[in-house]
Parts: structure tokens; C-alpha cells; sequence
């Protein structure tokens, strides 16, 4: 699976640098054609329940090109005139937080220093106006002084505007394509890599000289062999087998591996037949 990533800051807990570019990063990929969340899990190390949380999301689809956050780390780069008090409102987050990840020992921050925003392991902090006249004396005081900024740093920059929550995946495909028909079905997997298996479908693909093939078994009088389907938490595929224990609304989805095969288990999704 090829995935296009963002390049992301490098960095420590603390330390300090010259500002400008983005203030903040994160790893962030973009979703390809025949992508699924379990693909996209099991190569950034994680679990689908993560993805789908940090990118709310609440089914298994996604689509081509949508933005998948695939880490709980951002680094933010502090600017003249922040405060931990400015960001931690931000993100959400209490000044503790931000301490506790960065091991700082008190509030004062400057300009340049990159701060580890770590959305796993957070505690919640009460909702708070971010306006300058709405942060604590005490708090104020605390503010990088200007004198003590590094002499390249970049003309201030305006604050980072909060970004739209992440949407809902669409829960239909690619809008260049049609869906013919629509069905809820009982999915299990199956693999060509087993011992007896031929590894070659009912329509002649080879799985085994193929394995990254996308395919199906089907009971050809719901989808007919040789359609192109795209299923709920697989993604892409071509219903090019047949099984059989596969009939009526069931189907078959094929996976390389004899253990994730195994792991996928029995569940109810949604196929769409595309024109």
C-alpha cells in the first residue's frame, strides 16, 4: 500500500529553534484508492478504533484522497507573545499537560522552542475565552519577552486559526462513480495461503503469484461475478470467486494472510455493486 505521508517536525521534548513555516504538524496521510482503515492501521502501528477516533469517524469507510491523521502526536512551535496558558486553550488542553510532556519547570516559554502536543494522554480542562484579555495576571506576565527572542526570527505571524473538525467519512464512493445496487451482507474472510488451497478463483485469478489482488467470493445470483464492489472496512474490489458456504447475502473477502484472515472474523457490512 502506498501512502502519501506529510513531512513532520523531528523533535524533542524541548528545544529551541529558529520560528516560521506552520506553527503546528502532525502526521497526516491522504487516503489512496482500494486504502482500508485495517490496511492503514497495521502499517503505522496502530488499531482501526485509534484511527477512527482521532479522525472521528464512526463507520469503517473512507474514501480516496480524504486526510487520515495516523499519529496522537502534534508539535507546535511557539511565537513571540505565546503563552502556555494561550496554548494549552487551543488545543483543549490544562497548562499541566504541557508541562508534564515537555518537562518544563515553569510557565515561561520563547519564541522558536517546539512543544509536544500529545492528544492520547490528556486531561480536560475547562472551556476558557483565548482572548489576551481573558488570561489570568499572572499568566500575562509569563509572555516570551521580545528582547529575548532570536534575532531571525520572522516577523510575528497572526495566530493559528482553529481548523474545522474533522467530517464524518461519506459513506458512499467516489463521486465519479454510480452504485447499481446496494445490500447488507454476512462478511468473513478466507486466504490463498493455506495448505490444499489452489489460490486460483473461480474466474481464474491467481491469489497466490497475486496477493495484493482486492477480491471477493459471491453468490453469483446476488452479485455477479465479475463486478466491481466496494465494500465496508476492505475497500475496493472485484466479486471474482465464488465459495461453497457463500450464499444469499453472504460474501467472502480475501486476505493474504492465513492469521489476519483468521482475525477479521464474522461481521455485517455494507457492499455497494458499482456501475
Amino acid at each position: 500500500m502506498k501512502l502519501k505521508k506529510s513531512i513532520i517536525s523531528v523533535a524533542a521534548f524541548t528545544t529551541l529553534a529558529v520560528a516560521g513555516g506552520a506553527s503546528a504538524s502532525a502526521q497526516d496521510i491522504d487516503v489512496k484508492k482500494g486504502d482500508t482503515l485495517w490496511g492503514i492501521a497495521k502499517e503505522y502501528g496502530t488499531s482501526v478504533d485509534q484511527l477512527k477516533k482521532w479522525n472521528n469517524i464512526s463507520s469503517d469507510y473512507i474514501y480516496p484522497d480524504q486526510k487520515l491523521t495516523v499519529s496522537s502526536k502534534e508539535y507546535y512551535t511557539v511565537k513571540s507573545g505565546d503563552t502556555l496558558w494561550g496554548i494549552s486553550s487551543y488545543y483543549g488542553l490544562s497548562v499541566e499537560n504541557l508541562k508534564n510532556w515537555n518537562a518544563l519547570d515553569s510557565d515561561l516559554i520563547v519564541p522558536g522552542q517546539e512543544l509536544v502536543i500529545n492528544f492520547e494522554d490528556k486531561s480536560p480542562s475547562a472551556p476558557v475565552n483565548t482572548s489576551d484579555e481573558a488570561a489570568p495576571a499572572q499568566e500575562k506576565a509569563e509572555v516570551a519577552p521580545e528582547a529575548e527572542a532570536p534575532k531571525a526570527e520572522a516577523p510575528k505571524a497572526e495566530e493559528p486559526k482553529a481548523e474545522e473538525p474533522a467530517k464524518e467519512a461519506s459513506t458512499e464512493p467516489a463521486q465519479e462513480e454510480s452504485v447499481a445496487k446496494e445490500l447488507s451482507v454476512e462478511a468473513t474472510a478466507y486466504t490463498a495461503d493455506c495448505a490444499g488451497c489452489s489460490g486460483v478463483t473461480a474466474t481464474g485469478v491467481n491469489l497466490k503469484d497475486n496477493p495484493d489482488q482486492k477480491v471477493i467470493a459471491v453468490d453469483p445470483s446476488v452479485i455477479p461475478l465479475g463486478s466491481k464492489v466496494y465494500v465496508e472496512g476492505y475497500g475496493y474490489a472485484t466479486a471474482a470467486d465464488t465459495g461453497g458456504a457463500i450464499k444469499g447475502n453472504k460474501i467472502d473477502v480475501f486476505i493474504p494472510s492465513e492469521d489476519q484472515a483468521r482475525d477479521f472474523g464474522r461481521k455485517t457490512v455494507t457492499v455497494k455493486v458499482l456501475d
